[in-house]
């Protein structure tokens, strides 16, 4: 029976998130035949954790579901026997990078990853803890829905089940790697507040996400597209492309990998970063590989948390990394544009030395560029004061090191790249029960 793993990382209370997943998970392995492994990854705090527990106690059981629920010590504890297995340099080293001490996007699917290869999965479907489905007359609707129906099939056969297909027909031996959405309700990153003050200022520090030389036109556009998803347009029914998915168009709370991607190259284990860990979605689109886009959007919102004084300026330096890292980012993913098929091996497998080196180049982006863009935030926050002049502050007392930290991701993203094939084999070859 083929296995998927529908995985949930998180690290604070989501008991609806949990039910809602879990039902998810029924409808995968009540309408496919498949063994659906819903995996939880907990890094919660004890009075939270605890919480989570109950609620997945109290699921339901389930023909073909299987519910795994890791705290951190039990994630370790599997981690550290991978590694050691793996025979790889600097084992605590390894550990660091994919179980960091801070939020790291990247490393919480890498592990989901893992998991899988693991559990014998063929696919990982990842959502958030933020995030809820959509409904269609009174019932919600799940994307694993079309990402059980397209993902690893040829793409000449999924051609026929859905609405239309703008894939290059040379590219239509190759077997589906992605399905994705996007989602709806609020913007995805937490920078509205910034338009509303001041809709100059929100430009100049979206505009740092954006290519150098982005012509102007495109950029307007560009950032007025940025973080804002499929907008508020309320699901009435399937529509779905056969493509190369362009990264811009789903989000990572409504996405589903082949193991044929992420078991040859993992993401940025990148801490405090957010964005890091649409690197996959990048390599997919550049290397040709065949997706599906859908409409079966989530609906994103924003926790309490975040709100919070604490969970502002968390969130703040979690952006700001991102704009740093931005630079190494785009000059990996013009080389990887660049590349295209070259970068699949003659069996049509991601060749991940050649992504390490691209990621490797990337750490020799000018320092200086950095330093500026940390300059621009700065004198923005300060234009719109408040909260966000603390902010500024609280970035200004941690600037050289920011900037140290984008580069040294970068270097650790490429060891681990170098490693992934070991960890990935004695993963398999341990199994997990």
């Amino acid at each position: 029976m083929r296995r998927v793993c529908l995985t949930l990382p998180t690290h604070r209370a989501c008991p609806d998130t949990i039910r809602a997943v879990a039902e998810e998970a029924a409808h995968g392995a009540r309408h496919f035949g498949v063994e659906v492994h819903l995996l939880i990854l907990d890094s919660s705090a004890p009075p939270v954790l605890a919480e989570h527990r109950q609620a997945v106690a109290a699921l339901p059981r389930v023909p073909g579901v299987v519910v795994h629920h890791l705290d951190e010590a039990a994630q370790r504890a599997f981690l550290r026997e991978v590694i050691t297995r793996s025979g790889g340099a600097e084992p605590d080293r390894m550990l660091g990078l994919m179980l960091p001490s801070r939020v790291s996007y990247g490393a919480c699917t890498n592990r989901a990853f893992l998991f899988a290869e693991a559990l014998g999965c063929a696919s990982v479907h990842r959502r958030d803890s933020d995030s809820r489905y959509q409904q269609l007359d009174g019932k919600p609707v799940f994307p694993l829905h079309h990402e059980l129906t397209a993902l690893g099939r040829p793409a000449a056969e999924v051609a026929g089940l859905v609405s239309r297909s703008r894939l290059d027909p040379a590219y239509a031996h190759r077997p589906v790697a992605l399905v994705g959405g996007s989602f709806v309700g609020e913007m995805s990153v937490d920078v509205a507040e910034i338009r509303r003050l001041d809709p100059l200022v929100y430009e100049d520090v979206i505009g740092l996400s954006l290519p150098d030389g982005c012509p102007e036109i495109w950029r307007r556009n560009l950032i007025a597209e940025s973080f804002r998803g499929a907008g508020t347009a309320a699901y009435t029914g399937d529509l779905t492309t056969l493509t190369t998915v362009s990264p811009t168009r789903v989000d990572m709370c409504n996405i589903a990998l082949a193991r044929e991607v992420y078991g040859r190259v993992p993401l940025p284990p990148a801490t405090d970063t957010i964005g890091s860990d649409y690197f996959l979605l990048h390599l997919v689109h550049d290397a040709r590989l065949p997706g599906v886009l859908h409409n079966r959007h989530i609906v994103n919102f924003h926790t309490g948390e975040r709100r919070s004084d604490s969970g502002f300026l968390a969130y703040q330096l979690r952006f700001a990394k991102f704009l740093l890292a931005t630079p190494q980012l785009h000059s990996v993913y013009a080389g990887t544009a660049a590349a295209g098929e070259s970068l699949l091996d003659t069996g049509g497998g991601l060749r991940a030395g050649a992504v390490a080196a691209l990621v490797r180049e990337s750490a020799r982006v000018d320092r200086v560029e950095n330093t500026e863009r940390l300059d621009v935030v700065d004198r923005s926050y300060r234009k719109l004061g408040g909260r966000y002049a603390e902010a500024a502050d609280f970035l200004a007392a941690r600037r050289e090191r920011l900037v140290d930290e984008v580069r040294e991701d970068m270097a650790e993203f490429a060891l681990l790249i170098d490693a992934w094939a070991a960890l990935v084999r004695a993963t398999a070859s341990k199994g997990f029960a």
